[in-house]
């Protein structure tokens, strides 16, 4: 059965995201049609003012409404410690474990070569500003174990040694392969604690 054109752009819409295929997508515009009016106006009205008003924090590069994320405001951060993660998501799941007091860059990303993924892309220019701040002693890297996370991990590691830091990566336990946002927070704390220099 084919829907109206409009009815047909909502469900491709709803496609677009993650984990949602043509038949969920389906049935989540049908539900808002019929039962759900009044949701799905809020739903598009407060993804209207995310998309417009949801930037990056300008010294992290986390989600943020403001120039600066409360995490990078906060003064009870230790400013010696800066923890290197890949996407937004891995601050979060960091932070839930309630094990790291420092300070975050978020890289938006991994190398990749063969995607033309270089370090212009994952922000290497705003991140040697970070490591030239005197206060910094140690630059954690808690990029995820995969192939193109530790290539990432090992040539920011590079980088940080320039500036006579010292570089530590999570410890294992997070199993290679794996993305820090499906883990678990006591696994999570434990790679944490258990990081060694490289």
């Amino acid at each position: 059965m084919r829907f109206s054109p409009l009815l047909e752009h909502l469900i491709e819409a709803l496609h677009c995201l993650p984990g949602v295929g043509p038949k969920t997508a389906q049935r989540m515009a049908l539900q808002l049609l019929t039962r759900g009016r009044d949701n799905g106006r809020h739903l598009a009205k407060t993804l209207l003012e995310a998309m417009e008003q949801i930037g990056h924090c300008s010294e992290c590069r986390i989600f943020s409404e403001t120039d600066r994320c409360s995490i990078c405001a906060s003064l009870n951060r230790d400013a010696s410690l800066l923890c290197v993660v890949e996407n937004p998501i891995d601050v979060t799941v960091i932070e839930q474990t309630s094990s790291f007091k420092g300070n975050y860059f978020v890289l938006l990303g991994h190398l990749s070569p063969l995607d033309g993924i270089g370090p212009e892309e994952i922000g290497i220019e705003k991140l040697k500003t970070r490591l030239e701040n005197r206060e910094l002693k140690e630059v954690i890297l808690a990029t995820n174990p995969t192939v193109e996370g530790e290539a990432t991990a090992h040539y920011i590691s590079e980088l940080a040694k320039r500036f006579h830091l010292n570089v530590s990566r999570i410890a294992h336990g997070v199993p290679i392969g794996s993305e820090l946002e499906y883990l678990d927070s006591s696994t999570l704390a434990h790679a944490l604690a258990g990081r060694e220099l490289i």
